[in-house]
């Protein structure tokens, strides 16, 4: 298990994991692309499994930090994955239609002024019977940090508006889970799943040190987990995972 980051990322990254594996069940040897890879947590991870995975990824440090980890993986590991740095919007120059298996734009909608371009990108480059698998913030539930942090006047304003700073200051922003499955149907790729993410642990600092007891550490990802594909709490998840099927 994966320790980067603190509690939030490892929050994120484990409960994005099991709803992958979960998805991914039955499918063996699948060709994957990863936007915006970021550290190669979920590429490692499915390269493990088998998969034959490319991570694209614009930030230079923390693809460093990717190509670090795959250094120490075994050479099948190794020779499963290929990096490369880029970012989504020249997926379809370097890319023909049908090229991929599994798509994965996670934590990056966010940093778009309209995510349909991307995803209408994205859809073209799955294979019939493919996966498209997002990562967004969630619209519905916008006001759930602030108000929770009690800082009632963002959280006011988190009502009106779909824009927001993320945890480290930079300005994002949010969609609504709705607006995102008319979307997946427009490019053929219709609304399959959806999950929560961050319910519970969404307002810990991004420094928070894990639980020292493994036990209580396991039964946080529990409760999460549990949390995330559970009504009405998933609703109220800082991160919608949506996953549609072409």
């Amino acid at each position: 298990m994966e320790r980067q980051g603190g509690l939030r990322n490892l929050v994120r990254q484990e409960l994005v994991a099991r709803q992958l594996a979960e998805q991914l069940a039955g499918r063996t040897g699948q060709r994957v692309l990863d936007i915006g890879c970021g550290q190669g947590t979920q590429a490692l991870r499915l390269a493990r499994a088998g998969h034959f995975v490319t991570g694209i990824d614009s930030d230079q440090a923390t693809l460093g930090v990717a190509q670090s980890a795959l250094a120490e993986e075994p050479a099948e590991v190794r020779g499963r994955v290929q990096l490369l740095s880029g970012d989504g919007h020249q997926c379809g120059r370097w890319f023909g239609a049908r090229s991929f298996d599994v798509v994965l734009c996670h934590n990056v909608l966010m940093y778009l002024p309209d995510p349909d371009p991307m995803i209408a990108s994205l859809a073209r480059l799955l294979a019939p019977g493919g996966l498209l698998s997002l990562v967004a913030r969630n619209r519905d539930a916008l006001a759930m940090r602030p108000g929770v942090a009690g800082d009632w006047r963002a959280a006011l304003d988190a009502f009106e508006s779909d824009r927001y700073y993320n945890s480290v200051g930079l300005a994002a922003r949010a969609d609504r889970l709705a607006d995102l499955t008319v979307t997946l149907a427009e490019v053929s790729v219709p609304l399959k799943h959806w999950y929560g993410v961050r319910v519970f642990t969404d307002n810990v600092p991004d420094d928070a040190a894990l639980p020292v007891d493994g036990r209580q550490l396991a039964q946080l990802l529990e409760a999460e987990e549990r949390a995330g594909r559970t009504d009405p709490y998933r609703q109220t998840a800082a991160l919608l995972h949506v996953v549609g099927s072409k």
